[in-house]
């Protein structure tokens, strides 16, 4: 496979640079090699980009109170050519991160579904336009809304309810399903269809869709149309598949533990997704289009294509003021920044964020997660950017200012 005039080959999940004389390694071969040849030293970093001044200025933001566990992939022209993990997976008695930690994606899921979705679309499993009553599935919208709402309104966030509706049932331990039954008794914030109201619980109605379609629990289906044809070896859905990982990021807020909780597994569809930086990164290069095998260029363009405008992600971080016309695909969000059109989600749940951001022109993005509340590697997506793009220096960090280093999971998914 060539990107960027570069040969690739497939190791596990991820393309990395080869020598032209050998052939290309893929399926259980390279699934086995997932762990090895990773450029996790500054003799292995590859590209444009002054790798060893980005890796010094993780190592600062690494040093706010903030901070506990972060894992970093960067993929330059179509490869992979910078991972490495900062910190620790918890702060008592935690081993420090490595390429091999799992984290939890949050509301990164939704990447999962949308692009799920629309590939079963495209194989005729169901349409993208057919309303929501043509499944048997427990969402009620205000006015009987779920009989002409379609597949594509629901994964755009077009449900017309007010933003993370009913969350905090969720949170208080509520069945998602029963939660997702009562949703007709609210008043809507605009009519179904018409503008963009991010959810959770409603936008979850897609796993129901899903089982129903295929005959087979939602995780499951993840696992065999994607996790495996990508070669995620490390990447689960649900709370057991992050307990049960030999190594797995503990959830922090200003350095100190917090306790697990199962809340947002139990939607999965909207924040079930675990796993390692390696995985995410691999997740990054087949939404740019280096594995049409698995996710073809028309599923690609469903998925990232805007359907809705949408106000700026990251509420008042120095980031979001850069972000312009912001818009939301399936699962999926977009925006141009600084001349640039770039591709992305962000996730947060308690004690743990993620983040991915990609410019599909060039083939150029950053992956990371990490286990605090901390808002620091959301600005400095903005920073990374600058960087590829050869542009001037700007402090999005801004680590000596006293500004607040935390932002809360609805301030950055909402």
């Amino acid at each position: 496979m060539i990107a960027g005039g570069v040969l690739l080959v497939i190791v596990g999940a991820v393309l990395l640079p080869r020598a032209r004389d050998k052939a290309p390694k893929t399926g259980a071969q390279a699934t086995a090699e997932q762990s090895v040849n990773l450029p996790q030293t500054p003799a292995d970093w590859h590209g444009t980009i002054d790798y060893k001044a980005f890796d010094a200025r993780i190592n600062a933001m690494m040093t706010d109170p903030s901070m506990e566990g972060l894992g970093v992939a960067v993929v330059e022209k179509g490869r992979l050519s910078f991972v490495k993990g900062y910190g620790l997976t918890a702060s008592q008695h935690g081993e420090r991160v490595t390429p091999q930690t799992v984290f939890r994606w949050a509301s990164l899921s939704k990447t999962i579904a949308g692009t799920l979705s629309a590939r079963l679309a495209a194989d005729g499993t169901f349409s993208l336009n057919d309303p929501l009553s043509t499944f048997d599935t427990s969402l009620r919208l205000p006015g009987e809304a779920q009989n002409s709402l379609t597949i594509e309104q629901l994964l755009s966030q077009r449900t017309g309810l007010g933003k993370n509706a009913y969350d905090g049932q969720l949170e208080d331990g509520q069945d998602p399903a029963k939660i997702r039954s009562t949703l007709g008794a609210l008043k809507t914030v605009c009519p179904p269809g018409t503008c963009h109201t991010y959810q959770n619980i409603a936008y979850d109605t897609i796993s129901e869709v899903i089982r129903e379609r295929t005959g087979a629990p939602y995780a499951d289906t993840v696992r065999r149309r994607i996790f495996q044809p990508l070669g995620m070896t490390g990447a689960t859905i649900g709370m057991t598949g992050l307990t049960s990982a030999p190594h797995w990021a503990r959830p922090h807020r200003h350095g100190n533990e917090l306790k697990l909780s199962e809340a947002y597994y139990r939607v999965p569809a909207a924040a079930g997704v675990n796993s390692t930086i390696v995985d995410l990164a691999a997740w990054m290069q087949a939404q740019m289009g280096l594995r049409p095998d698995v996710l073809p260029p028309a599923v690609l363009d469903e998925v990232q294509r805007a359907r809705v405008a949408t106000g700026r992600p990251y509420g008042r971080l120095n980031i979001a003021r850069e972000l312009k016309s912001p818009g939301y695909g399936l699962g999926m969000r977009s925006f141009d920044y600084k001349g640039h059109h770039l591709i992305g989600h962000s996730g947060g749940v308690s004690g743990y964020r993620s983040t991915m951001m990609f410019d599909p022109a060039t083939k150029t993005g950053v992956v990371m997660l990490w286990n605090s509340d901390a808002n620091l590697p959301f600005r400095f997506q903005a920073e990374f950017f600058d960087r590829a793009f050869q542009l001037p220096f700007t402090d999005y960090l801004d680590l000596d200012s006293g500004a607040p280093a935390v932002t809360s999971a609805a301030e950055v998914s909402g």
